[in-house]
């Protein structure tokens, strides 16, 4: 599985930039996109028995906005420090391959949790993540995100408990390290 990477597009200099903090929910505007100039961003929803259901994990470059999504409740959440451009609809034609990404990269989380098998999604979801948020160290390829074994839960559809032990054993296996609470390095 590839994740598909894009240049951000240039935007006009006059569109300001908005910060926000970790935890921090952006704005449900109709007709905005926000574009992440840096930082994490999680989008999510709620089942009708109150289980968080994650959407997706976006970063720089990326677009998100309540415009993309037909859920109800939805939610963007700042995992990190985040700071994006409010794109008004009539400046989209601009973050079109934006949009294009984020709809790729939808369809590739949802290829990844309906696997059948929990160790696969697990396997699989790391690699995308590694993919996407990872950077380069000795040992293998750092991905860059504070991960709990509940978010981590929460993206494949699985119990805390089950993402622990399958860790443990991804681990023990050598395909990753980790790395204080929430590091993980997926190893080469």
């Amino acid at each position: 599985m590839t994740l598909t990477t894009h240049l951000p597009t240039k935007l006009p200099a006059n569109l300001v930039r908005f910060p926000y903090s970790r935890n921090d929910l952006l704005p449900l505007r109709p007709n905005i996109l926000w574009r992440i100039e840096w930082g994490t961003v999680r989008t999510l929803t709620r089942s009708e028995e109150g289980t968080v259901v994650t959407l997706g994990y976006w970063g720089t470059g990326d677009v998100v906005g309540h415009s993309l999504s037909r859920l109800q409740p939805h939610q963007m959440e700042c995992l990190t420090s985040v700071e994006v451009v409010r794109i008004p609809s009539h400046n989209w034609d601009q973050v079109l391959n934006e949009i294009i990404s984020h709809l790729q990269q939808t369809e590739e989380l949802l290829s990844i949790v309906r696997n059948e098998r929990v160790y696969q999604r697990l396997q699989q979801l790391l690699v995308w993540l590694g993919n996407k948020f990872g950077r380069p160290v000795p040992s293998g390829k750092l991905i860059d995100l504070r991960l709990t074994h509940q978010s981590l839960a929460e993206l494949i559809g699985t119990t805390r408990v089950t993402v622990t032990r399958l860790l443990k054993e991804l681990e023990e296996e050598g395909t990753i390290i980790r790395q204080q609470r929430h590091y993980i390095i997926l190893r080469d």
